[in-house]
């Protein structure tokens, strides 16, 4: 590691800190600051690592406008043996960030030119200011000022949070004239927003046969509700072998999660829509409103550099602990699966999620452990090939027709095996998977 317009290294903290952090969150992707590590990428360590983080986040907070709530994160790493603190901040919505005490000026305010820390002149300021998100969340007003937030304050005193008078104030809900914002509105108990999880017959969207909505609740839980949903619906298959049976998800169980997450935390309000989540026969499709940010591309969307659209639900979702780190969402999705699970468009932007490779697995039901070896077989011809024939099936296992039908026969009674149509257009499905 080097560093470069992304990774700064600092010996130890100094009084030029808040600067470089301004750089990154004036940049168009954000970056790192490893505190610990000398300028030729020494590893150097640090001592009284938790007093520095709690320092760093001070400095951060209260140096730093406007305000950085949900846009960094302090962590304390350990490298050849030794303590460092990795200082993730991602690009800000609300540029230009500048130095508090120097105010929204070429002595206040950064921004990272390859390895280098440089002054913003005025017209880039003018430029920055003129371009700032006008409807970001917190600065919308909440369509509903008669709030309640009792499942937002359960969330977090079950984590050992203390709720206090200002509790509302500091998670930025509430503006300087008293009233909520629509962060609030998404965060109370009482909103209107309403999320889908429709579920179809097939692999496209003519056949609805269940329709699910979480809402009008606090976004917390709604999400929660469903992470559960999604759960329950991504079956577990079992990889038949001559040695073993290995059970899988038909979907990353890691990767599914950082995406519903990442549709619901990013999504854009402003269209007063919220994301959506759909189950197909092959597929689980999840579409968040919006595109890329500015100046964001899809190359720096995939390489996981962070622009959070709205960093208040961010923070909230942190410290709930539904977002582990900063910046992570999308390197975990990738870990799992190819970048053309996305596909970016300049409204929306859709994950699609492939059920595991058919060929290799089949149900886990409860009749998968009464199954013989020809049955077996047969359901793995299917999975490979729903459209495959009786007659191709006897020709591949070298039995007759008629076993093959006799064997077939069971398998629908039952349940394992379903036919779809007619016999001239028809396919076989798998079914009962449990």
């Amino acid at each position: 590691m080097i560093e470069n317009k992304h990774n700064e290294f600092k010996r130890a903290l100094n009084d030029k800190f808040e600067k470089e952090v301004v750089a990154l969150l004036n940049s168009k992707d954000g970056g790192s600051i490893y505190v610990g590590i000398d300028d030729e990428g020494k590893i150097i360590g640090i001592d009284n690592v938790d007093k520095k983080q709690l320092e760093i986040k001070d400095r951060i907070k209260h140096n730093i406008s406007p305000s950085t709530l949900g846009l960094f994160d302090v962590i304390a790493e350990k490298r050849d043996g030794v303590n460092i603190i990795h200082v993730f901040v991602a690009s800000g919505p609300e540029k230009p960030y500048y130095l508090r005490k120097k105010g929204m000026s070429p002595e206040g305010s950064f921004i990272r030119v390859g390895s280098s820390v440089e002054p913003i002149n005025k017209e880039m300021i003018i430029d920055l200011f003129t371009k700032r998100t006008k409807n970001s969340l917190r600065n919308i007003a909440s369509p509903n000022q008669n709030l309640i937030f009792s499942q937002l304050k359960i969330y977090y005193e079950e984590l050992g949070y203390e709720i206090g008078s200002n509790f509302l104030q500091q998670l930025e809900l509430v503006n300087d004239d008293g009233s909520y914002n629509y962060v609030a509105y998404l965060l109370s108990d009482n909103n209107s927003v309403s999320i889908q999880v429709a579920k179809y017959s097939g692999i496209d969207t003519f056949n609805l046969v269940e329709s699910e909505e979480f809402g009008h609740c606090s976004l917390i839980k709604a999400t929660k509700n469903v992470l559960n949903k999604l759960e329950l619906e991504n079956k577990t298959f079992t990889k038949i072998t001559h040695v073993e049976r290995k059970e899988i998800k038909m979907v990353e169980p890691i990767a599914l999660r950082e995406a519903v997450i990442n549709a619901i935390v990013h999504n854009d309000y402003t269209y007063e829509q919220a994301a959506k989540f759909e189950i197909f026969d092959d597929r689980i499709e999840i579409s968040s409103n919006g595109g890329l940010p500015e100046r964001f591309t899809k190359e720096d969307f995939l390489g996981g550099f962070s622009a959070p659209k709205n960093k208040e639900l961010m923070r909230v979702f942190k410290d709930i602990g539904l977002v582990e780190q900063l910046g992570t969402g999308i390197r975990r999705i990738l870990k799992y699966y190819n970048e053309d699970v996305y596909d970016i468009y300049p409204n929306f932007i859709k994950v699609s999620f492939k059920y595991r490779n058919k060929e290799d697995i089949a149900l886990k039901n409860k009749h998968a452990h009464n199954l013989n070896e020809v049955q077996r077989d047969i359901i793995s011809i299917v999975l490979n090939n729903p459209n495959v024939t009786q007659e191709l099936i006897a020709l591949e296992l070298s039995i007759s027709k008629r076993t093959v039908i006799r064997h077939m026969n069971t398998l629908v009674n039952m349940g394992v095996l379903k036919r779809v149509g007619g016999n001239r257009t028809g396919y076989w499905l798998v079914t009962k998977i449990e």
